[in-house]
């Protein structure tokens, strides 16, 4: 399992929160995901075999959110 954490732009409500958890639940290989809304970044555990760090971030931004950083 690989674990990465995304710095957002701006995370700015509660419905943000629930449209980018509902989005990577959906997603295959996520284990876990958490979106931490004062300092809008996304946490995310997942098997890199299934799915990579890029296509989660693609998936990201696709929401319209931007992705600043990554570790």
């Amino acid at each position: 399992m690989t674990n990465r954490t995304f710095q957002l732009e701006t995370v700015s409500c509660p419905s943000c929160i629930a449209k980018i958890e509902g989005m990577l639940k959906k997603t295959g290989g996520i284990s876990s995901s958490e979106v931490l809304f004062n300092s809008s970044r996304v946490k995310v555990n997942f098997d890199d075999s299934a799915v990579t760090a890029e296509e989660i971030r693609a998936k990201i931004e696709s929401l319209g959110y931007r992705v600043l950083s990554e570790k």
